[in-house]
């Protein structure tokens, strides 16, 4: 094998390294507020005491455990029927 094809291979090996870790963790801050404030109407759309939530916990896919600032927990997740549902914890 040429050092060319070698150097190219080493190139698009290192190339592919750093776009999928910017693609793997893309501002984790601003994912981290979005899905908050998500969660946060969600709870507030479904009639339940929370304020604001302040930690979100993912447990899988559209899967996740709210804790809100007044200490209330909630497990938001979508059920077989594609609908969104809170349960106290």
């Amino acid at each position: 094998m040429s050092k060319r094809i070698e150097a190219k291979k080493i190139k698009t090996g290192a190339l592919i390294l750093v776009t999928s870790t910017f693609l793997a963790a893309p501002s984790r801050a601003a994912d981290d507020v979005s899905l908050l404030k998500d969660l946060t109407a969600v709870i507030a759309l479904l009639g339940l005491p929370c304020g604001q939530v302040v930690k979100a916990t993912r447990l899988k896919d559209n899967d996740h455990l709210a804790t809100c600032k007044d200490k209330n927990r909630y497990r938001v997740f979508m059920n077989s029927e594609g609908r969104v549902v809170a349960q106290r914890q």
